[in-house]
């Protein structure tokens, strides 16, 4: 993962890879074809595993589908906004265009279970009435968006202007279920 952050996907070599993890070049190969197998399997490992938890959630007992994406999000932030996992994400976002592969990989190990998680989320709001625009089914990205953003703001932008990325999204979520009363 240092590596691969560090240098960015493009400029990581197998090399650096082993010399910092104490083995030898061919010990790498002994478990991974290439760079990509050894990245993909560093996202299978780090990510893959929080998204199909946070994804098969239901919502807690006599909870709300807001409480349950509520706490999801505060998960994602806590532990991806605020870990070395959101640099594997930003460095997807930054290199993704340039190789097709990587990308494709994190769709389908990540981003389109995050997807049918918020779409049952979405589904599960409409018929209990929480949701009232039954066209965000349709866009479930735009109920994590501020996530992404959350993540690609705290590396560009933070030591300019800090970010509290839940109270954000607890806006955005005033937005999307009606402004939430306190008592």
């Amino acid at each position: 993962m240092d590596e691969f952050i560090a240098r960015g996907f493009a400029a990581t070599r197998l090399d650096d890879v082993a010399k910092r993890a104490g083995v030898a070049k061919g010990t790498i190969y002994l478990h991974f074809k290439d760079k990509e197998a050894l990245f993909e399997e560093l996202i299978r490992t780090a990510i893959v595993p929080l998204v199909n938890r946070l994804a098969g959630e239901a919502p807690p007992a006599g909870g709300s589908v807001r409480d349950m994406i509520e706490g999801f999000v505060r998960t994602f932030i806590h532990e991806v906004t605020a870990t070395r996992r959101g640099d594997i994400v930003r460095l997807i976002v930054a290199e993704g265009p340039r190789f097709p592969a990587i990308a494709d990989f994190y769709y389908r190990e990540v981003v389109s279970k995050g997807l049918a998680g918020m779409r049952a989320a979405i589904s599960l709001g409409i018929a209990r009435g929480e949701i009232r625009n039954k066209d965000l089914a349709q866009f479930p990205q735009i109920l994590i968006a501020p996530a992404m953003i959350a993540v690609i703001w705290q590396s560009l932008f933070s030591r300019h202007a800090p970010l509290d990325a839940i109270e954000m999204f607890r806006v955005h979520l005033d937005l999307i279920f009606g402004e939430r009363r306190t008592t």
